[in-house]
């Protein structure tokens, strides 16, 4: 699969506050990766930095082998973005503002009619053409929020909560149009809901505090997979966490632990590391997980379940 975006050692720091630390990804074109985090992990700040809207304080970004920051307008001329408030002028007709957004991307006069129309009929604002967008639902704020970032036919496509504040059938609707995009276009979603991301995702990255602690394919014959360990007594997480081949663990009780191991690590490798650093291995139990329950391990959250 051909690698559309890759970002190599992303980082931001606000004064000395790091919102985003080594952030390593890549994406396929094609691929929906859904970027997933609780409030405050830096989903809003990566997406920023994907877009030009912030620079980097370290790290690289390279959209279709083009560097952001050496070659600015040429990257963005491949990407859209919808951030998580639409910018929408209520002022504007729908027509109106679709056109103003299709100028702004250097659209040529005579492709400005059928971008236009191409674009309504995707997002379902046929209709809504001489609508002022102060008079529209939150529902059809967001369809006109996707159709002004993909009105120019984008290579990527950067979505920010895309279903924030929608109603069940708006919500559905807006998975069914992101499914479509994807066959014409890499997309990234950024949500802190997990329903959406196993509903519409190919991949999912999860942020916490600034740094990628998951990153992998969603497939639905096969949860992600997850151990639960029971050490000796006096065991701590930092031992286990000091182990070679853990991607993730977290403390779930005295001296219990549920991990996540490496791709090439398997259940005997990780027994041997556990007796060789001299910690009493007392049960080692295979767990089949679905993304939430996932995601709660990796931050460290036990879930209500």
């Amino acid at each position: 699969m051909e690698t559309l975006l890759r970002i190599t050692n992303l980082g931001r720091s606000f004064g000395s506050y790091s919102a985003l630390s080594e952030v390593n990804l890549s994406l396929g074109r094609g691929e929906v990766l859904g970027l997933l985090g609780p409030n405050g992990a830096g989903k809003t700040t990566c997406l920023r930095l994907l877009s030009g809207v912030l620079a980097p304080t370290t790290g690289r970004i390279e959209l279709h082998g083009i560097d952001l920051a050496k070659h600015p307008l040429k990257a963005k001329r491949q990407l859209g973005y919808l951030p998580e408030q639409p910018p929408l002028y209520p002022e504007l007709c729908v027509d109106e503002y679709l056109k103003f957004c299709a100028q702004l991307h250097q659209l040529s006069r005579r492709q400005l009619a059928s971008a236009i129309a191409e674009v309504k009929q995707r997002c379902g604002l046929e209709d809504s053409g001489q609508r002022l967008i102060g008079t529209l639902s939150k529902g059809f704020r967001q369809r006109l929020g996707i159709a002004q970032a993909i009105i120019h036919r984008p290579q990527l496509l950067i979505l920010d909560e895309p279903t924030e504040g929608l109603d069940p059938l708006q919500m559905r609707t807006l998975r069914k149009l992101i499914r479509e995009l994807a066959r014409e276009c890499s997309i990234i979603l950024a949500s802190h809901l997990l329903p959406e991301v196993q509903a519409v995702c190919d991949r999912v990255a999860i942020l916490y505090q600034g740094r990628i602690c998951f990153n992998d394919y969603l497939t639905t014959d096969q949860p992600i997979y997850g151990w639960r360990v029971r050490l000796g007594d006096g065991s701590t997480l930092m031992q286990l966490t000091a182990l070679s081949g853990i991607t993730g663990a977290v403390a779930i009780g005295e001296d219990r632990y549920r991990v996540l191991l490496d791709d090439d690590v398997d259940s005997a490798q990780f027994a041997q590391r556990v007796m060789r650093a001299g910690l009493q291995l007392r049960e080692l139990v295979p767990e089949r997980t679905d993304l939430e329950r996932a995601f709660f391990d990796l931050i460290g959250v036990e879930s209500e379940r």
